[in-house]
């Protein structure tokens, strides 16, 4: 559950600044505290900054337009500018968030306004989260007339969207500006009829000497609506507003031109060195991957080198290749079976210790049928070819047998079949 110090600002920098701590449900954390803003510094902590400023210099209002995010932003100025006395571009725009009734609440202030309160805070050192107009410090009930009264000012509210400021004005000339009556209240018995569509229940907030000024305007307002509950702020209204806002209610003015800049290295900060290893570990394991891919990629070109060194002892002439997997699918589809090629290279690799040991004789060609290998091999002789047919035979798992002979100039050309023992 999260707290915030909620600061109050003075009208002029000359007043005494007020603050209280409470948390995100509206519960006080504190007691009140009134001082410079260094003194509210001192009670911050890990808390979030909350700053009410007058109502008196805030003008809240609620607008119905079709639109959200920039596209409102930048059409309040144009949709309000015919009600406000000041030139827009003196002033600084700020919308909340839809209500219920389809109307979005804004606050409007003069820039000069939020850049000085803003240099007060920077100043004592405070580093605002939001910053609101003490009027939304009244909470809205819908069906009830809500009123809070302090040093000299009203605010009201009709727990839908009519909300007011007024100051040096009797509770029952407040309920009047807001339709809630026809006329303002006296101490005389009114034979009119209250507003229509008003609500008819009111709740006010007061310090005990104001409940006792204004006790005449209860009496009355008691006789024209059907109730009036009066309630007592002893340690005056500033934690009646801190409540309120603690919950999320208001329309931060801390939006467009003076929205917070997030600083995300601030969010780093305490990971840096949690980064710093992992970023270490990426490193060494990047390195080690590069080592073993430059001792794989050395192990391939050595197999690649072997492969053709048996592949041209086998078909002398043959090109070197750099796709032995490609060469050995050629030799598969070639002899029509893929359960032979295990039993072929086994002959292959036979053979190829055998025309090692006899060096002068050629493979002219091969070729393989249901497990029997047929070889065309010139020789310079007879011997030659002899010495090869028994040098197949010397491990035991082949048997060569010399097909034919021709005598081919000075060479003997002859086709050697080679089996399995027993096939």
């Amino acid at each position: 559950m999260s707290e915030h110090l909620v600061i109050r600002l003075g009208e002029n920098p000359n007043e005494l600044t007020q603050w209280i701590a409470v948390d995100s449900t509206g519960a006080r954390r504190s007691l009140p505290g009134a001082g410079t803003l260094d003194e509210a510094r001192n009670d911050i902590g890990d808390r979030d900054v909350i700053v009410l400023v007058p109502s008196a210099e805030v003008l809240t209002t609620s607008v119905d337009i079709p639109v959200k995010g920039s596209k409102l932003n930048a059409a309040l100025p144009y949709a309000l500018e015919e009600y406000l006395a000041e030139d827009v571009e003196t002033l600084h725009f700020a919308a909340g968030t839809k209500r219920s009734s389809g109307r979005t609440p804004v606050s409007i202030v003069s820039r000069r306004l939020m850049d000085e309160w803003l240099e007060n805070l920077r100043a004592a050192g405070i580093e605002a989260k939001s910053i609101i107009a003490d009027s939304y410090g009244l909470a809205r009930i819908p069906g009830t007339i809500s009123m809070l009264l302090a040093d000299g000012y009203i605010f009201i509210n009709d727990g839908a969207d009519i909300e007011m400021v007024m100051q040096d004005v009797s509770p029952g000339d407040a309920l009047a500006a807001i339709g809630a009556l026809d006329d303002g209240i006296d101490t005389e018995e009114d034979d009119d009829a209250p507003g229509s569509g008003a609500p008819r229940h009111v709740l006010v907030y007061c310090e005990p000497g104001d409940d006792e000024r204004y006790q005449h305007d209860w009496i009355a307002m008691r006789h024209e609506l059907d109730s009036v509950d009066v309630k007592l702020l002893p340690d005056g209204a500033m934690p009646r507003l801190a409540v309120t806002v603690g919950t999320g209610v208001g329309v931060n003015l801390l939006q467009n031109d003076y929205a917070i800049k997030k600083e995300y290295s601030g969010l780093f900060r305490p990971w840096k060195y949690a980064a710093a290893l992992l970023i270490a570990f990426g490193l060494v394991g990047i390195g080690t991957k590069a080592a073993d891919f430059y001792l794989l990629s050395k192990q391939e070109v050595e197999l690649q080198r072997i492969f053709n060194a048996e592949y041209q002892q086998m078909l002398p002439g043959a090109p070197e290749t750099d796709n032995p997997v490609a060469v050995v699918e050629s030799l598969r589809r070639r002899i029509g079976t893929v359960d032979a090629p295990p039993l072929f290279l086994q002959t292959m690799e036979q053979l190829s210790q055998a025309i090692e040991q006899n060096q002068a004789a050629r493979i002219q060609a091969i070729s393989f049928r249901a497990g029997i290998v047929d070889i065309r091999i010139s020789a310079p002789d007879v011997a030659t070819l002899d010495g090869i047919q028994r040098a197949i035979a010397q491990s035991g798992q082949f048997r060569a047998a010399i097909q034919s002979t021709d005598q081919d100039g000075d060479k003997v050309s002859s086709r050697i079949q080679i089996q399995v023992v027993g096939s």
